[in-house]
């Protein structure tokens, strides 16, 4: 399936980062010219081999990883630990029908099929920065919309203060669940974010990267992306959304509490743990390092929701 872009899309068309976020000015004329593609085939499933982006947003000048390399080095443990295990083993996952459940403390809960979840949104591509806490990094042009948008649809109660996310549980397709007694990870994955890091405009619900739908092993059909955040918290093939009053315990703090913190924004002057030095990172494809950046380089937009916060305690 592939994701094309608008036909009256133009390369001009790219909104710079510093003019997304912070200028009501542009969001009032943005606005405006959404509505006007508002008339434009803009149902994501409306065919079985399209999808219209409506917009770009580019937020680095660094070049974009190779698809070849982001499709293939992967931490998707459901279907293995090696980096090269997703793409082999998640070809039999099956995404089609998907369904969301939509839970807790909210107006509208239910089960909703990925259709009607998808529907009424406009699919934006954004070039984010991408940051492992493992040390290794990429760029990737990601299809989505933001999350946000979507949680608003579901009528959050002012008594959620977080929203929790839950990948599918099915170990007859995801080889590392199968596991009783030796499970590598308390399963099903689970993630979480407090609800003004999840309304975030920067917060994207992923459907897609480099013009095509999400490859199984990218987190298939629907996934988080937050790209202040070291990349564990952007949890993959999501089934379910919790809204919460409680922070949830996710599953790598359920592992390592004292490494995998709830917060993960990228922190270089912070280390929970002397494990990995988190101050440089390399890029996948280069040989040299690089120094890793406060928030993934995203502290301009993100930096204020943090504000007070001691963010080597709250890592």
């Amino acid at each position: 399936m592939l994701i094309k872009e608008a036909p009256d899309l133009r390369y001009s068309d790219v909104t710079p980062l510093k003019t997304f976020v912070g200028r009501r000015e542009f969001l009032a004329s943005a606005g405006a010219a959404l509505a006007g593609l508002a008339s434009a085939p803009l149902d994501a499933f409306a065919s079985p081999d399209s999808l219209a982006v409506t917009k770009k947003l580019v937020t680095t000048t660094d070049p974009v990883t190779p698809y070849s390399v982001v499709t293939t080095f992967n931490n998707f443990y459901e279907f293995g630990t090696n980096k090269g295990d997703p793409a082999k083993n998640a070809k039999a996952f099956t995404t089609k029908p998907w369904s969301v459940a939509v839970e807790g403390a909210c107006g509208k809960p239910g089960v909703y099929g990925l259709e009607d979840i998808l529907k009424p949104h406009p699919l934006e591509e954004r070039i984010y920065r991408h940051r492992c806490v493992e040390g290794w990094s990429i760029v990737v042009p990601w299809i989505g919309f933001p999350l946000g948008d979507l949680l608003k649809r579901f009528e959050p109660a002012g008594s959620a203060a977080f929203v929790e996310f839950v990948t599918v549980l099915r170990p007859e397709e995801m080889p590392e669940q199968r596991g009783r007694w030796l499970a590598l990870l308390p399963w099903p994955y689970n993630e979480g974010l407090r609800m003004d890091e999840a309304m975030h405009p920067l917060t994207l619900a992923a459907v897609g990267l480099y013009g095509e739908v999400l490859p199984n092993q990218n987190g298939a059909p629907l996934r988080l992306i937050v790209p202040w955040k070291y990349g564990f918290k952007s949890i993959k093939s999501i089934a379910k959304i919790r809204f919460v009053e409680k922070q949830p315990t996710s599953t790598w703090m359920k592992e390592a509490r004292n490494y995998y913190g709830f917060y993960a924004n990228v922190n270089p002057a912070a280390t929970a743990s002397t494990f990995r030095d988190q101050s440089v990172e390399r890029r996948l494809g280069e040989f040299v390092m690089r120094k890793t950046l406060p928030f993934n380089g995203y502290g301009d937009q993100v930096a204020s929701l943090y504000a007070g916060m001691d963010l080597r305690k709250n890592y």
